[in-house]
């Protein structure tokens, strides 16, 4: 099995090196991790101990995000390393503060992992999530650090609980604690046995409530949406736009419309716009004008979205109707109920938020209709919507805490 997985992983590299002049993404990928050796051991050749943290893209660092700032706070002695395996990740995040070195993981060979712990000498190895590189988990349990696996999420169907997953099971035996998000993961595990797992909860609800108790204060969107009942769409793609924007062009009353679409690019910006039969402005040409004859604005800039929300009544975000809908609590921890597409089955604050009457799943034009229309005329269920997500995200604060006292006794 060990060369099976060593021949994926070949086949991989080969195939994003072959793909990389046509693909941008895969370019940066290969581009990245030229020289990692030299440019790692540059950074690294200073004294004090290391903590390693290992994210995948942009979605795991923000899961990690919190351990991430109160570590570096509370203990200032260690240099923190972070790594990322996506360049969505990387690019994005390369000079994040909080972090005194920051890379992306070479390619998991044996070698590369060998030279890579070598260099680095880790005290404490955190991932994140869903990273579970054979490689570089073995050299590190190897060298003596301590490792842990964060908000990890588990299901049946994985490898690691199907019968021919035997070997992919030895991997989660590299861990020396294991933190779970629910009680299916920490069921799954136990069954394996001999794993040290805690159910800790999603970190990411101790992310948004960090930044709603400090949100960027944005004048446009604020002098926007005052005085009226606002509907937000965050990171919405081509197809829920294509149930959205009926909606807005329909709708007869006085609300106003926020729209964050998941692609900035000018060409579908101008063709959204064109949609829209009500008058549009666009959020990077709206500053210091008066918008209070506009009645949708789009928010044709990054970075913004999880703030916005604080100024909306009711929130629909995208992806539902393609791999999984996108973040769901940033909008929740301001009290916003939520509506998605059908995609939601594999996020378990979907799931939950649902039961709990917060949330909204939606498949065609008529479903959104029907609930957006019941939140602006009922509210009452407007009110219990609201603060069915608000308590919703309070009730699951703390493992960032749990997390972090752990780590203090390693």
């Amino acid at each position: 099995m060990i060369i099976f997985y060593n021949l994926v992983i070949r086949i991989y590299y080969l195939t994003l090196l072959f793909v990389s002049p046509f693909n941008a993404k895969a370019r940066s990928w290969i581009k990245g991790r030229r020289d990692w050796e030299t440019r790692l051991r540059t950074d690294m050749d200073s004294t004090g101990p290391v903590i390693w943290f290992h994210v995948s893209s942009l979605g795991e660092f923000e899961q990690g995000r919190p351990i991430i700032e109160r570590w570096k706070n509370e203990n200032p002695e260690y240099k923190l390393l972070l790594t990322f395996f996506s360049p969505s990740g990387y690019l994005n995040i390369k000079h994040f503060k909080s972090a005194d070195f920051v890379h992306y993981i070479p390619l998991d060979t044996r070698r590369n992992a060998f030279r890579f712990m070598k260099i680095v000498r880790p005290a404490i190895v955190v991932f994140i999530k869903y990273e579970f590189w054979y490689h570089f988990l073995r050299e590190a349990k190897l060298s003596g650090a301590r490792i842990i696996l964060v908000s990890a999420i588990f299901r049946s169907g994985q490898l690691f609980f199907r019968f021919y997953g035997r070997w992919f099971r030895k991997i989660l035996y590299f861990f020396d604690q294991i933190f779970v998000q629910d009680e299916n993961s920490v069921d799954l595990l136990m069954e394996l046995g001999g794993l040290n797992v805690s159910l800790a909860g999603d970190t990411r609800f101790d992310r948004v409530a960090q930044i709603a108790d400090n949100p960027k204060q944005i004048s446009t969107v604020k002098n926007f949406a005052e005085g009226r009942f606002t509907y937000i769409f965050g990171s919405t793609w081509k197809k829920d736009e294509d149930i959205i924007v009926p909606y807005i062009n329909n709708c007869k009353s006085d609300s106003c419309f926020i729209i964050a679409p998941h692609e900035i690019g000018s060409d579908h910006i101008q063709q959204l716009a064109n949609r829209l039969h009500k008058r549009v402005a666009l959020y990077s040409l709206a500053y210091g004008k008066s918008l209070s004859e506009a009645r949708v604005l789009i928010i044709d800039n990054i970075g913004l979205l999880s703030s916005i929300y604080q100024y909306g009544n009711v929130a629909y975000i995208g992806g539902g109707f393609g791999k999984g809908i996108h973040n769901i609590l940033e909008p929740s921890v301001y009290g916003l109920p939520v509506v998605f597409g059908p995609r939601y089955h594999k996020f378990r604050e979907a799931v939950e938020l649902i039961r709990q009457g917060g949330a909204y799943p939606v498949h065609t034009f008529e479903e959104l209709k029907k609930v957006f229309d019941k939140m602006f005329e009922d509210k009452h269920t407007l009110k219990f919507a609201s603060e069915s997500t608000r308590q919703f995200v309070q009730s699951n604060l703390g493992a960032t805490q749990a997390i972090l006292n752990y780590l203090k006794k390693s």
